[in-house]
């Protein structure tokens, strides 16, 4: 397996492993939204830290609501952290994949010119004195 192969590879799975991430996050924001929701139907009385319903009552409801609204909330903050990781991961292999392809297009050109000035050297007449 070469150097390129070895960096298309990476950044196809980089890309996997983004796109996973925000849909991680989506799934966050569902859950987000209907445990909030789920809290403000079931609650009679209803606090909020922060932007978090908190109802203080015994029902499941309520107890329901609490558990999607806080892993909703740690979903959506996880998955845009992986998802900034992986788009940085996947950028660097791209990078990198883009220099090594210069590199190589640099030898080529380079083996393209020596082969260019041989072939002149040689069509080349040579002009000798008497």
């Amino acid at each position: 397996m070469s150097v390129r192969e070895y960096l298309r590879e990476k950044a196809a799975e980089s890309r996997h492993d983004e796109m996973s991430a925000y849909l991680m996050f989506i799934a966050g924001s569902v859950l987000f939204i209907g445990g909030v929701l789920e809290t403000l139907f079931v609650a009679e009385t209803v606090d909020w830290i922060l932007f978090i319903p908190i109802g203080f009552t015994t029902t499941p409801g309520c107890i329901l609501g609490l558990a999607l609204t806080l892993s909703g909330l740690a979903l959506m903050i996880f998955g845009l952290m992986a998802g900034t990781y992986f788009s940085r991961d996947r950028a660097w292999y791209m990078r990198e994949l883009q220099n090594s392809d210069f590199i190589g297009r640099s030898t080529v050109e380079r083996k393209k010119k020596r082969a260019q000035t041989a072939r002149l050297k040689a069509a080349k007449p040579s002009i000798s004195k008497p």
